[in-house]
């Protein structure tokens, strides 16, 4: 594939970024998701799995005690800051996104504004499981890109993020089994998928535990949408204030 620069390569695909229907995800059971596929061009998508960072400059994050008495999310993690030394075609990605192009399907998709991004890999080995969980009442939402190809993938091995409906049984802080609820829907993950959310008391997701050979990683990179409503970010800074905490935490600046 001939060499892309920034300015004669577009990684998002804005008519399928367009076709996306605000309403029927924002009414979507049992709570707001989409799995379309080809939200980046083929070409990008081609060359962002072509260039993934490698593992070597990831963080273990394995066995960390999780609340509720929930499971640990076992992977290898890289968090996105500015100067992060990544391949070229990710760092135009991530520019991209960073954009109002991106900025403004994420609002349009969640009828709201008062976010901002956060960016990271997460790269899962065999046995690893990501148990029945609502993220934290933070974020309003996910997109995950699922970045394996057919090459080193194959679908049999799992990878998918199940949509989980209780049908309002169960609180978010809370420890349930993937068999304890009444609908699982997994998504489509080969072949240029996404997901995206919006976050709900009852969304409830999760991923089996993944069953690949040795040498293989399920591999996504995940956009955050981070809520900063000015009402709350300036009753947390006040709250750190008093009890003399830094007034912008590490996640924070990791924020765009």
């Amino acid at each position: 594939m001939p060499d892309q620069t920034e300015s004669d390569m577009r990684y998002l695909d804005r008519d399928k970024l367009n076709s996306i229907d605000a309403g029927i995800f924002q009414t979507q059971e049992p709570f707001p998701f989409t799995n379309p596929q080809g939200c980046l061009t083929d070409e990008a998508f081609a060359t962002l799995a072509a260039t993934l960072p490698d593992v070597s400059q990831f963080q273990p994050f394995f066995g960390k005690q999780r609340k509720h008495g929930q499971a640990s999310h076992d992977r290898y993690v890289l968090e996105y800051v500015d100067g992060l030394d990544l391949p070229a075609p990710w760092q135009e990605f991530v520019n991209e996104l960073k954009s109002d192009i991106y900025r403004d399907f994420i609002r349009r998709l969640l009828g709201r504004g008062n976010f901002r991004f956060r960016f990271h890999w997460h790269y899962t080995p065999d046995g690893c499981v990501v148990s029945p969980h609502c993220d934290s009442s933070g974020k309003i939402g996910s997109q995950i890109f699922y970045m394996n190809t057919h090459e080193d993938w194959d679908p049999a091995w799992g990878g998918e993020t199940v949509i989980l409906d209780d049908h309002g049984r169960f609180e978010a802080e809370s420890n349930p089994d993937f068999e304890d609820f009444d609908t699982a829907v997994p998504a489509e993950t080969m072949d240029n998928r996404s997901l995206i959310f919006g976050r709900k008391n009852n969304s409830w997701h999760g991923v089996r535990p993944i069953t690949c050979p040795a040498d293989k990683l399920r591999k996504v990179f995940i956009v955050v949408f981070e809520d900063v409503n000015p009402r709350k970010m300036l009753w947390k800074r006040a709250r750190r204030l008093l009890r003399g905490k830094p007034m912008i935490t590490e996640k924070e600046r990791a924020m765009y």
